[in-house]
């Protein structure tokens, strides 16, 4: 295969995304929830594995004609953020003014942050909360904890996607990435299960994504304590 072929066959992969979205939101307008969380949950997937091949095959030389970054971020918009955010808002789980608060704060303070230029740190990590509100939700949907903790921890994300706080890309960030990977395979497999058997209180996939979402969520403000000037933020200019 020729190289651009194998280049423009990536931003194929990519745009596969936008087809998961699709399937998720005809689920989500349906009420079901673990299948609209199964084709998250795939669509995660699938942009876990298109940026390395991107890199791989240097589609930026090889397919200019199509901005592999833009469309990862349509796609990422759609299925990190708005179909999460309705599904917490029309599930229930938050009723009245606490859901539109949520939803109006989710999508609004994403929009921002995913049009922000700095979000990328020096070591590929993200500065401040990288709008990965497809995890976040799906968590509360498997432990529906009480409302006023689910408000507490939308605000709090919401206001870290504006400050210097580091989180990592398990993929990209290469320190600790032998540890960072294998935890975000353990919350992908806990998130799939956790949606096929429509989030059952007993399953054991519950334990798994708590462990690892704290994991994923800390390890990068655990790497600014140690190691305050490694791979700093780049929101400082």
């Amino acid at each position: 295969m020729k190289p651009e072929h194998r280049a423009y066959s990536v931003h194929l992969l990519t745009a596969t995304g936008a087809v998961l979205a699709m399937l998720a939101l005809i689920s989500a307008v349906s009420y079901d929830w673990p299948m609209m969380f199964v084709w998250l949950v795939a669509a995660f997937v699938v942009d876990g594995i298109d940026g390395p091949l991107a890199r791989r095959y240097d589609v930026l030389a090889h397919a200019p004609q199509v901005d592999g970054a833009l469309l990862d971020l349509i796609i990422d918009y759609l299925t990190y953020v708005f179909i999460p955010a309705f599904a917490l808002f029309a599930s229930g789980l938050l009723p009245g003014w606490t859901g539109w608060a949520a939803l109006i704060g989710i999508t609004f303070a994403s929009a921002l942050y995913f049009a922000d230029t700095r979000m990328k740190t020096a070591d590929k990590s993200f500065s401040g909360f990288p709008g990965c509100w497809n995890m976040v939700v799906l968590v509360i949907f498997a432990i529906k904890p009480p409302v006023w903790i689910c408000l507490v921890v939308i605000a709090v994300l919401a206001a870290a996607m504006f400050t210097d706080l580091k989180f990592i890309h398990p993929v990209r960030t290469r320190r600790w990435r032998a540890l960072s990977l294998p935890v975000a395979l353990i919350w992908t497999i806990c998130a799939a299960w956790a949606a096929w058997v429509s989030f059952h209180p007993e399953s054991w996939a519950r334990f798994g994504l708590v462990a690892s979402s704290l994991y994923l969520l800390g390890a990068g403000m655990l790497q600014q304590v140690l190691s305050p000037d490694r791979g700093g933020t780049t929101k400082q200019a």
